[in-house]
């Protein structure tokens, strides 16, 4: 066995070296775990830590790898909720906060309309009549001006209301696209909104994902119970908007009389300055939407109702030019320089902004409350005991699996078996090193991917030592029959692990919670079993050739 450059052996030994060291920490969880968070809640706290936090830091060693696989609801207990976000709720608002722009700007025509009244209509519909009704054009026309492009690329090219005429009333409604966009912003809203809540609480890995239309899925391990899940989901965030004193790189920066000192979300070493009374709330803002400013450039326009537009207008038109800070859960979301005064509060928020940041932006504004009511349609706690059940019968299928694969090795194939034996231990290490470098959640179907992965595993083996068999058979020496086996028998393994690895890749796009994660130890289980199966696998037969020099072998 000559034909191996040495590089590339020690290219394959040094994966392996990397594989075991990253996959270690993983053999003292609770130790590496308890370190992990000991560490971010000292980075949190600005490099102070308690006695305990100490001590706890002090359990695994810095210089060495820290990352774990976190595990999922069902190994880890908590609460598991499925929750349907009713959107039409929020074509109802829009309606109603679009009712005093329609009036004012009525107004404007009253010698042409008369009287403006506001109708009984269907949620999500605005009638309006005039006593006039020889103005009904007019006014139609004139509302239309109010109309705005819908900010979605589903959406391009139309505007957010349609304005229409009915028994000489004008109705105004939302169109299709604005009804499809304002769907994704409440969902993606409801998503940000119930994130933060549960990032407060220090929840590890919580599973939050849309599913279908209007629905919403919340996995959140280690928390007690439903319950408290659905508590915790509706807390209120606290949003404000302060005038700013002044910016500064010094967190310990005491602050004045009726002020206090918060950090820049998004600006690191960034404190603001500002006065503890706010000007205007959340409760104030009635919507707020990613927009362009007159330059076409991407921007956040804002909308407060009549009591938030009074106090807005009035403390811009006396502030022009200093800025003012939004402040979201007592971070400072972002702090725009007052250009002009701000009438009938509705403003403008300018930066430079890509189309993303200005919606994220927007949600982030928007994110005060849950923008419609939520019904939970399903809701489980799963107690610790039976995630801890889950993981010895996971631990005892993978034990069991190990063993029969080894035996049945061993028993055809001898000290190749062997051989093939510790290639798989190596591809174990190899899929827990890849999962907890890439921060990924292993759930119980997870494991049973990993339990197939063995059986699988030895499949390329298999084919390489009849390989090597038939080229015994044949008359070729040791070293030549190992060339060939492993040669000759890689276009076999690659085509029989490729259609498994498509299938995994498909029920990793096309599924949903078990079903993604059996597709990602599976598929991960797949590639590293090749890369064994080739490569480890004859790193190791050639230490053994090239210390043992045998004259014959056994296969």
């Amino acid at each position: 066995m000559t034909d191996t450059p040495i590089w590339k052996t020690l290219l394959v030994w040094a994966i392996v070296a990397l594989s075991l060291a990253f996959a270690a920490p993983n053999l003292f969880y609770d130790r590496v775990e308890q370190h992990n968070d000991a560490a971010a809640a000292i980075e949190k706290a600005g490099g102070s830590a308690t006695p305990d936090q100490a001590a706890a830091l002090a359990q695994w060693p810095d210089w060495a790898p820290s990352g774990i696989v976190a595990l999922g609801l069902d190994l880890r207990g908590g609460a598991h909720l499925l929750a349907e976000v009713k959107v039409a709720d929020v074509y109802a608002a829009r309606i109603d906060a679009l009712w005093p722009e329609v009036r004012d700007a009525l107004r404007d025509l009253r010698d042409q309309v008369g009287n403006v009244r506001r109708q009984p209509s269907p949620e999500g519909v605005l009638r309006v009549a005039i006593s006039n009704p020889a103005g009904l054009q007019a006014a139609v026309e004139k509302v239309r001006t109010l109309a705005t492009p819908v900010v979605s690329l589903t959406g391009l090219g139309s505007n957010d209301i349609e304005v229409s005429s009915d028994n000489g009333e004008i109705v105004v409604q939302l169109s299709e696209a604005e009804r499809v966009a304002t769907d994704q912003r409440t969902i993606q809203q409801s998503l940000e909104i119930i994130r933060r809540r549960v990032d407060e609480v220090g929840t590890r890995e919580p599973t939050i994902q849309r599913q279908g239309e209007d629905r919403i899925l919340i996995q959140v391990p280690g928390i007690g119970s439903a319950a408290e899940l659905k508590t915790l989901i509706g807390t209120t965030a606290k949003l404000t908007f302060h005038p700013v004193a002044r910016v500064t790189a010094d967190a310990g920066a005491r602050p004045g009389p009726r002020e206090m000192l918060l950090p820049a979300m998004d600006e690191p070493n960034t404190y603001y300055l500002v006065e503890k009374t706010p000007v205007v709330t959340g409760e104030d803002l009635t919507n707020a939407q990613p927009a362009f400013d007159q330059n076409g450039r991407p921007a956040v326009e804002f909308q407060f109702d009549p009591t938030g537009a009074r106090k807005f207008g009035d403390y811009t038109a006396n502030n022009i030019g200093k800025p003012f800070a939004i402040v979201l859960d007592d971070q400072v979301i972002s702090a725009p320089v007052i250009q002009s005064h701000i009438p009938g509060g509705r403003g403008i928020i300018t930066g430079s902004f890509t189309v993303e940041e200005s919606t994220e932006l927007a949600v982030l504004l928007r994110a005060g409350a849950l923008p419609a009511e939520m019904t939970f349609l399903e809701e489980r706690t799963i107690g610790p005991e039976l995630g801890a059940d889950s993981i010895r019968a996971g631990e005892v299928a993978a034990l069991v699996a190990t063993a029969l694969v080894a035996a049945y090795m061993i028993a055809s194939y001898g000290l190749f078996g062997t051989f093939a034996v510790l290639a798989l231990a190596v591809n174990i290490a190899m899929i827990f090193a890849i999962l907890s470098t890439l921060g990924a959640t292993l759930t119980l179907p997870g494991i049973a991917g990993i339990v197939l992965t063995m059986g699988m595993a030895v499949d390329a083996n298999v084919l390489i030592y009849e390989r090597i068999r038939e080229e015994l058979r044949a008359g070729r020496s040791p070293g030549a029959a190992i060339d060939e086996g492993f040669g000759k028998a890689l276009s076999a393994i690659v085509d029989s692990q490729l259609t498994g690895l498509l299938t995994a890749v498909i029920m990793f796009f096309v599924g949903t919670g078990p079903v993604r994660g059996f597709a990602v130890t599976t598929g991960i289980g797949i590639l590293t079993s090749m890369f064994t199966a080739v490569y480890v696998t004859r790193a190791i037969v050639a230490l053994y050739i090239g210390w043992r020099h045998p004259k014959t072998i056994i296969v």
